[in-house]
């Protein structure tokens, strides 16, 4: 690692820098360190990305059942054991990305690597009702298969107007005793066959014209405190406008994703989404710049996926420095 000093900031080298500590990134930095290429792994937001904010995970192979939060952390413990540096707290200010030349700028850092990664993964859209943090992965939900297991036999919601709303919702009902769909508008956004088969699921009731308005617990104060979870959502009638509270103890909300790839615009090649476009093999339309995880376009966004990801994208990695550096 070679370093200079320019302009107040630090000029490091580095073979390879990582994006994002979510399962993607943390793969790739287990696998980096392995070839011994000394990864350093920078991430602004949660170490862990969204699995850290789920409550339970029952679909990663070698845990039944486990907390999203305790299975970051062993991922976290893995990279760190590999003596991997994860970086926190130094926030990107923007990324040069060409074929030629990479530099990532910090807030006091200017990076200079040969090989980057980018693994910043994607974040549901928000409802944008007033107890969605409160109730984040304690009712609030982003993801079905990820976390509907936890409400066998119980009355959950789902929120959104497209085929994957009504894909989970369909999911749900093998799991949930009722599966009630709030839908904003008198129709849906979704394949024919899917909405046709949610419509006849006898555990399946669809609320069009309903828009939902908050979430909260029974025993809330009107200082808005209460319960840790939530059992109730409010609800409006789009055409009346009246109000009522449903009854349950979940909503899973699909109204679409948002990559994290703001630093990424006019540097690599990006799906009409906002995704990476990047093949098998996880290189971008940028020389030496790999993606990884829920941040590229694909159909199936898992934790297996990003993991899977990871370590194709670490793997390709090592081999294009090898190549760039003649390292053997």
């Amino acid at each position: 690692m070679h370093i200079v000093f320019i302009m107040e900031k630090k000029i490091i080298e580095k073979k390879l820098i990582i994006v994002g500590a979510g399962p993607a990134g943390l793969t790739s930095a287990i696998y980096a360190a392995r070839a011994g290429l000394d990864p350093l792994v920078l991430e602004k937001g949660i170490v862990g990305g969204q699995v850290a904010v789920s409550s339970i995970v029952e679909n990663y192979p070698g845990y039944s059942s486990i907390s999203g939060a305790e299975l970051s952390a062993k991922m976290r413990d893995h990279a760190q054991s590999l003596d991997v540096e994860i970086d926190e707290f130094d926030e990107i200010e923007r990324a040069e990305l060409s074929d030629g030349e990479k530099r990532i700028i910090t807030e006091s850092k200017i990076y200079e690597p040969t090989a980057v990664i980018i693994a910043t993964g994607a974040v549901p859209k928000p409802l944008l009702v007033r107890n969605e943090a409160r109730f984040r992965g304690k009712g609030i939900h982003y993801c079905a298969l990820c976390d509907g297991a936890a409400y066998k036999g119980k009355t959950v919601g789902v929120v959104g107007g497209g085929s994957a709303a009504v894909e989970e919702a369909l999911y749900l009902s093998n799991i949930a005793e009722k599966v009630i769909m709030i839908r904003r508008k008198s129709s849906f956004h979704a394949e024919k066959a899917i909405l046709e088969r949610a419509e006849k699921t006898s555990n399946i009731e669809i609320l069009y014209n309903t828009d939902l308005i908050d979430v909260g617990n029974s025993a809330d104060g009107d200082n808005g405190s209460g319960g840790d979870f939530l059992d109730y959502a409010l609800v409006a009638d789009t055409l009346t406008f009246e109000e009522r509270r449903i009854p349950l103890s979940a909503v899973f909300t699909y109204i679409g994703s948002a990559p994290r790839t703001e630093l990424l615009r006019g540097s690599v090649e990006l799906d009409k989404y906002g995704y990476i476009e990047a093949g098998d093999d996880m290189r971008t339309s940028v020389e030496g710049v790999f993606a990884a995880g829920d941040v590229r376009t694909k159909k199936y966004r898992q934790i297996v996926t990003a993991v899977s990801d990871g370590a194709v994208a670490a793997l390709s990695a090592e081999k294009y420095i090898m190549q760039k550096t003649g390292d053997n």
